[in-house]
């Protein structure tokens, strides 16, 4: 209502009355609800941010492209007619213009409430398959992949791994440098896979990686590069007062799923684990592989 007024208004400052210019009448009309509506955006960013409702650059890209142009479209069209209907004193085609943009508002903003509906059911759907401390997926998410999954014949590689000795870690410092162990450990895993893999916190220090769109030789040579990774960095993390470095290791057992129709996604699972059991049991520190055939 305000931006549709000030576009009203500087119309009428440029006093353009010339209707033989038809193609020009509208398009002074357009580029004044442009200039209007980001003078009104503007306005609109800064009591946000005053609010709190808009905090980073992101959440302001995020509003300006919430902006319909469509409804800018709309809006030009509303009162270009609004102009030339009050300069012919047709009111009955003014109050049917005034009745026509209602509805169409009212349209606007259940499309609009539906839209930030879905957002915030969204939003809550990721936090309920986000693990808090590391960020990655957790055992409710896995859940739901592992049933979509269970539909296809993709070979996946699925990875059961977990910190070495992580007890004494805890027992050495405290639980704040284990929980700092454990987020560098998920952004280690997290840094070498690609957008399509998953990986999931199945609790405390272990990790579930499933592997998509690779032969079983390109996920061993995978975690063994992780492993070695893992093995040569220090996690820099406080403990008295003073920064430490803490390093650890790490123990792989994967299981590749190649033949579906043998093995569901549960049960490698449950191979990975046995795996990685194998690995602890061999010292540590060392990647187990197994395939079906």
């Amino acid at each position: 209502m305000i931006q549709g007024s000030a576009a009203y208004y500087l119309f009428q400052l440029f006093d353009y009355h010339d209707q033989h210019h038809v193609i020009l009448f509208w398009l002074l009309l357009v580029a004044l609800i442009l200039v209007t509506a980001v003078l009104s955006d503007t306005f609109l960013i800064v009591v946000f941010s005053l609010l709190g409702d808009i905090k980073t650059k992101k959440d302001m890209i995020s509003f300006v492209k919430s902006r319909s142009l469509l409804d800018l479209a709309k809006t030009a069209l509303s009162n270009g007619l609004l102009i030339l209907f009050l300069q012919e004193n047709n009111w009955t085609a003014i109050m049917g213009l005034f009745l026509l943009n209602y509805l169409v508002s009212q349209s606007y903003l259940i499309k609009a409430q539906n839209a930030q509906d879905k957002n915030e059911r969204d939003k809550y759907e990721k936090m309920a398959y986000t693990d808090f401390l590391t960020g990655v997926s957790n055992r409710a998410y896995m859940d739901v992949k592992l049933k979509e999954w269970n539909g296809s014949d993709e070979p996946l590689g699925i990875v059961v791994t977990d910190i070495d000795k992580f007890k004494r870690i805890n027992d050495t410092y405290n639980h704040h440098v284990g929980d700092r162990v454990i987020q560098h450990f998920a952004e280690t895993l997290k840094s070498h896979l690609k957008k399509e893999d998953v990986l999931i916190r199945s609790g405390g220090e272990e990790f579930i990686v499933f592997l998509r769109h690779r032969s079983f030789e390109q996920c061993f040579l995978l975690m063994e590069g992780l492993r070695m990774e893992t093995e040569n960095r220090k996690v820099h993390a406080e403990f008295g007062g003073e920064s430490v470095e803490v390093g650890y290791t790490a123990s792989f057992g994967l299981y590749y799923c190649s033949d579906r129709s043998a093995v569901s996604l549960e049960k490698g699972c449950v191979l990975a684990d046995q795996l990685l059991l194998q690995a602890k049991q061999q010292g540590r520190n060392r990647v187990m592989a197994g395939k079906g055939e």
